[in-house]
């Protein structure tokens, strides 16, 4: 495992980068698409709040179609963009759009009402992506089709294939695209910013916790049949991870990532272990002239997203595109 506290020079930095990198790749395993054509259709549109809310299809691959909720703010000029995550939700896309369960967490319809383009998606099994034989978040049926990438490397590949959607929205400054996501969707927020460099600004909520001291290494905590990353799970039993949390926002940098994480009453094993792991990513922002864009802040109110953290959030962005 790269130590980041010896990374002291921009000219070595590439070289530690794409070992990491490399390191990354290995465990994530994420499936590599053709190139094919979205093909955005639109399968209803309505009027909410002063903003156009679309139920779009596209195409991930040449077989594979996902649906998604689409936000169009008033206006005709160009607008940043934000990709919303959907945390662990059995309504999927539908808890951004704020059509289901807890209002809190409609980042797609908020953002939308403040002038950004939305879009939210279903990761598989859930929303429309659900499989009637299958609960949702067990992957069991997931790895016995896929054996050669990880659950987290699907939601990866998606949500980078949900960015090549904004690029072909005519309202999108494409040089302007956030994501965002809370819990589960915190965690694919912080993937994506670090895999896709069209993301110029990311907040995570309630995403991770640092490997060296979570018991459910490889896992999502509170679902017992759900592996994001087999090999990390493996590891857990040696306690050899060959990276941390630290390295993936390391990959980030210099993006300007918001980690939001709640120390009390939280569904991760030692929260307090992400101050560690942004304390150490900070050193490589600096290195690379961006000291402000890495930015931790904590709460006591449990998993869940607040009108305090979703201010910090507005802020982020409004600061960054």
């Amino acid at each position: 495992m790269v130590d980041l506290t010896k990374v002291a020079s921009l000219t070595g930095w590439p070289d530690t980068r794409r070992e990491i990198e490399d390191a990354f790749n290995k465990i994530v395993r994420a499936p590599k698409y053709e190139e094919v054509d979205l093909q955005i259709r639109a399968q209803e549109e309505n009027d909410v709040h002063g903003v156009t809310r679309r139920q779009i299809i596209f195409f991930l691959n040449e077989v594979e179609m996902v649906s998604g909720w689409l936000f169009i703010p008033e206006g005709r000029d160009e607008a940043p963009a934000i990709l919303c995550c959907h945390h662990e939700t059995v309504y999927g896309k539908d808890e951004p759009a704020g059509l289901e369960d807890n209002p809190r967490f409609a980042f797609a319809q908020h953002y939308a009402e403040l002038g950004y383009v939305t879009l939210a998606i279903d990761i598989p099994g859930v929303g429309r992506r659900a499989n009637p034989r299958q609960e949702p978040y067990n992957t069991d049926g997931f790895y016995k089709e896929n054996r050669d990438i990880s659950f987290a490397g699907k939601m990866l590949a998606d949500h980078s294939r949900a960015l090549d959607v904004f690029e072909e929205i005519k309202r999108v400054d494409a040089t302007r695209i956030g994501v965002i996501g809370h819990g589960l969707g915190g965690l694919n927020a912080l993937l994506l910013a670090c895999h896709d460099n069209r993301v110029q600004a990311c907040v995570a909520s309630c995403g991770f916790t640092r490997l060296a001291t979570d018991k459910h290494a490889g896992m999502w905590p509170g679902q017992e049949k759900m592996v994001l990353f087999p090999d990390l799970a493996r590891a857990a039993k040696t306690g050899k991870f060959p990276f941390d949390w630290e390295h993936i926002l390391a990959l980030a940098a210099p993006t300007p990532v918001q980690v939001i994480t709640s120390v009390s009453n939280a569904l991760h094993d030692n929260p307090k272990s992400c101050q560690k792991a942004v304390a150490l990513a900070s050193k490589v922002y600096k290195l690379l002239g961006a000291p402000g864009a890495l930015d931790h802040f904590t709460h006591h109110d449990g998993h869940t997203v607040t009108p305090e953290t979703l201010e910090i959030a507005d802020e982020w962005f409004e600061r960054w595109l």
